[in-house]
């Protein structure tokens, strides 16, 4: 152990002092792995943060959570475009019948998007708000949180009292500085009070769940005002249908299925009108994607540093050949030929280690820079486990590019090795 100590802190030294010694090869050597680290942990870290961000987004639709609606996010929807249009959107009667009859749910929640309405107050108004018909447990589903004011009361739903909910973004343009709870906005034509503001969903890049820009109405309110039994073409509703405790959505899926056909009166040979869809279905078309992303950068940063490792391994060839005499001696001296391997293979993974390190800082501080714009969508970060990949990798290069450097100098005969110039 004590030996092996030794064996590393003389290496590290020779590689330092190479280091300052030739001063513009070891430059353009480093550089070259300083490089290759850098475009490798650097695409390895955007996309790593990209699919956090984006996974983030997706985890808000629940593990243990399933969708009834229209369309099957994991199908083209170009394929069979008319067969599908013709299906109906999960409307109140399937709410109703799975809320009764599936007993492996343990909430049901419909969901019937309005379209892009006006809020007013006063001669303030929002444009375009996405507006949405709930029913009860949307709240628990999706785990809403309030900024201010609270949720719907049971009272409130059954009667379809004339009050609103509203997005972050929506109550912060429709009445700036001003107290929203409580007031009246009008829209759809009429006055209902806002009894809520949602908490803001943030900057997340895809928005899955984002009801920033939002306005929530109960079923039964919007039932009063709007058209809830138009069949859109394009999907404009979804029941949201959480597992019970100790039920997989496997055994969920099998019973909303059965339950649906039974109440559409699907014939045994007939094809579903309706899909299942669950978060997990996204996820694995994101592991495809961002596995694609990720291998691409590697074919990136691979050709960058091919150029440092021959670079670090010319440096090693070099030193070899100055320190042939030294060598020798400690041959003769009785100095093991693995003891002459680790040596100068050491003093290269130290050498890489330096360019790698220079690598990694330069990502750090750029990414920094980059997230400290305000344009930039999300936040660029480079993580524990993309610094500790970059420092193997450097350590790889090390080994590939000393390996013969180091055993041409084990192999060396002592005598042949003190006698040469």
């Amino acid at each position: 152990m004590l030996t092996l100590a030794k064996i590393i802190s003389e290496s590290a030294l020779q590689a330092i002092q190479s280091l300052r010694a030739n001063k513009l090869r070891s430059f353009l050597s480093l550089l070259g792995i300083s490089i290759g680290i850098f475009c490798i942990i650097g695409v390895q870290a955007a996309v790593d943060s990209l699919e956090d961000n984006v996974r983030s987004s997706f985890d808000k639709l629940g593990s243990d959570v399933i969708y009834l609606s229209k369309f099957n996010w994991a199908e083209d929807p170009g394929k069979d475009f008319m067969k599908i249009m013709r299906r109906p959107n999960p409307g109140y009667d399937d709410y109703k019948v799975i809320n009764k009859k599936v007993k492996t749910a343990q909430m049901v929640s419909l969901n019937v998007f309005l379209g892009m309405k006006t809020i007013e107050y006063k001669s303030s108004n929002v444009e375009r708000v996405e507006m949405s018909a709930i029913t009860y447990d949307f709240e628990k589903i999706y785990d809403l949180g309030f900024e201010k004011g609270r949720y719907f009361s049971q009272q409130e739903f059954f009667y379809g009292a004339s009050k609103v909910v509203l997005g972050f973004n929506t109550a912060s343009e429709l009445f700036g500085n001003i107290e929203p709870v409580g007031r009246k906005v009008k829209m759809f034509g009429q006055k209902m009070e806002v009894i809520g503001v949602l908490e803001k969903s943030g900057d997340d890049l895809v928005g899955v769940m984002n009801f920033d820009d939002a306005a929530l109405m109960s079923y039964e309110t919007a039932k009063k005002v709007a058209n809830l039994k138009s069949n859109s073409a394009f999907g404009n509703s979804s029941i949201s249908i959480k597992a019970a405790r100790n039920v997989s959505n496997e055994e969920l899926k099998g019973d909303v299925t059965g339950v649906i056909r039974a109440h559409r009166k699907l014939k045994p040979r007939e094809e579903n009108n309706f899909a299942i869809n669950e978060a997990s279905v996204l996820g694995n078309f994101l592991d495809s994607f961002f596995g694609t992303l990720n291998f691409m950068g590697y074919i990136i940063g691979v050709f960058a540093i091919l150029v440092g490792a021959f670079s670090v391994a010319n440096i090693m060839f070099v030193s070899v050949k100055e320190r042939t005499n030294i060598i020798g001696i400690k041959k003769a001296l009785g100095a093991k030929r693995y003891i002459i391997l680790l040596e100068f293979l050491i003093e290269s993974v130290i050498l890489c280690l330096i360019g790698g390190a220079i690598g990694l800082i330069l990502v750090y501080f750029i990414t920094l820079g980059i997230s400290s714009v305000d344009t930039i969508a999300f936040d660029i970060y480079l993580s524990l486990s993309n610094t500790i990949s970059g420092l193997i990798w450097a350590v790889g290069i090390g080994i590939v590019s000393g390996i013969i450097p180091a055993y041409i100098a084990a192999r060396m005969n002592p005598v042949d090795a003190i006698r040469s110039k």
